[in-house]
């Protein structure tokens, strides 16, 4: 079979403005929701404070989509954040974060949801469990341990793999059909929360008596934007955006307010059912609240709805991780074969087996977790330069057509740019090491850099 490059046969633009915004909602909302509240209440016992930090990292995340949206109109073609960097600052920057993207970002988050998926789809087939191991490998620094839940979480991403490697539109409808599930779902919570109301939580502004509320704050909120991770997703994906220009910056802003108002009414709903003292620590924070109101069968129903959730956030996931693979290999800056479109399905094949193949390795191994703590740091200091990215390109890119101009600028990316720039700095005091060893794996990047470079230099 004949492999043809994008020049050639081009990518299906066959996203509409509905379905983009599904793939913003969807490609934030995994396990976070479910899993983070309550260690949040554990570090700021504040039920006021708390929200406003789930309203900050909105405020955020609005205007960091605002700022892209304005670059990805000006730039409508798969990439998304690489393409900026690229166009912003050259070919090295853009190929570091697509380098430590494949490596560990993507891939690790992908990797990351399919083993929450495992967990919660343990509940239904106790036998699939992540603690059941059935292989144990030998290896030079000890046994390789494979569990049942790991098989399963690592066929759950080629299965997502190869429904998007029939087209963009299958991988679309399957995300679309999830999304809406699981969003009808985290809307019903709310609803039977304030029917119910067995708590009535206190709101109001206090400072709670610990002992350094600023950088508890600080720490909280580390853990709000992760949760708000991915909403970049979407101009990863731009070649495949019917009217892009238009479509992407409309899609970010309604996908990211619609994800506020989500988080917020979510986390009023778990205070509504438990008080906060009884919230504060607890891991799995939806399923004790959701038991607290509807009895022993709300275990299993949140146990659906996030098996439904974390499977939709990877069928939206594995389409950014690819393409991100994919503008690399067009630039020349990958292996050439990931740039090829299938005759005939015109998807990035080869690019969506070797990111789902990488993360479904990632799962076995259980690894991830690990690398994905590392390259915190890299991860919030590339959203950075991100933010950066559209004063410099207003300024050395001023006839480039733009559709769309950012409302507010330059406030706007400001607010962007120093809300992660904060986060920069704060990763970098609590977590000296990781923060090391995440500019050391970018840093590994050079070497592949040069020599995909110089084979660039030499192909005829």
């Amino acid at each position: 079979m004949t492999v043809v490059a994008e020049c050639d046969v081009p990518l299906v633009r066959g996203i509409g403005v509905r379905s983009a915004t599904l793939l913003v909602i969807t490609n934030v909302i995994g396990s976070a929701i479910f899993l983070t509240p309550g260690s949040m209440a554990a570090t700021l016992p504040s039920a006021a404070l708390l929200l406003l930090a789930w309203c900050a990292g909105g405020v955020i995340a609005i205007c960091g989509g605002l700022t892209y949206a304005e670059m990805g109109a000006m730039y409508p073609r798969s990439g998304g954040l690489y393409v900026f960097l690229e166009e912003a600052y050259g070919p090295l920057v853009a190929f570091l974060f697509g380098w430590t993207c494949m490596l560990v970002i993507l891939t690790g988050s992908v990797a990351t949801v399919a083993v929450g998926f495992a967990k919660y789809f343990s509940y239904f087939v106790p036998a699939l469990s992540t603690s059941r191991a059935i292989v144990a490998l030998p290896m030079p620094w000890g046994a390789w341990t494979i569990s049942a839940g790991q098989i399963v979480a690592a066929a759950s991403i080629l299965a997502l793999g190869g429904v998007n490697y029939f087209g963009v539109r299958s991988g679309n409808r399957l995300q679309a059909v999830l999304t809406v599930v699981k969003v009808a779902a985290l809307a019903a919570l709310p609803i039977v929360a304030i029917a119910l109301h067995p708590v009535a939580p206190s709101f109001t502004p206090v400072v709670p008596p610990i002992a350094r509320p600023a950088a508890a704050f600080g720490v909280v909120m580390i853990a709000v934007m992760w949760a708000y991770e991915g909403w970049y997703y979407l101009p990863f994906c731009a070649g495949e955006i019917a009217d892009a220009r238009r479509a992407v910056p409309r899609a970010l802003v309604l996908g990211i307010l619609s994800l506020i108002a989500i988080y917020v009414t979510v986390n009023i709903a778990y205070m509504l059912a438990l008080p906060l003292d009884e919230i504060r620590g607890v891991e799995r924070i939806a399923e004790k609240a959701v038991t607290a109101l509807l009895g022993p069968s709300g275990a299993a129903l949140v146990a659906a709805t996030v098996v439904v959730s974390t499977l939709g956030c990877n069928a939206a996931a594995v389409i950014a991780t690819s393409r991100a693979c994919y503008a690399m290999a067009c630039d020349g800056l990958f292996f050439q074969s990931a740039a090829a479109v299938h005759p005939v399905h015109r998807t990035p094949h080869v690019a969506l087996a070797m990111t789902c193949g990488w993360s479904a390795l990632l799962a076995l191994t259980g690894t991830y977790e690990q690398l994905f703590t590392w390259v915190t740091f890299a991860s919030v200091a590339f959203g950075v330069l991100g933010g950066l990215a559209i004063f410099r390109l207003r300024r050395i890119a001023p006839g480039v057509e733009r559709p769309y101009r950012v409302s507010g600028y330059p406030v706007v990316p400001a607010i962007f740019v120093l809300g992660l720039g904060a986060l920069v700095v704060n990763t970098a005091i609590e977590q000296p090491m990781a923060s090391l060893v995440g500019t050391f794996i970018v840093a590994l990047g050079l070497p592949a850099f040069w020599y995909w470079r110089s084979e660039r230099m030499v192909r005829p």
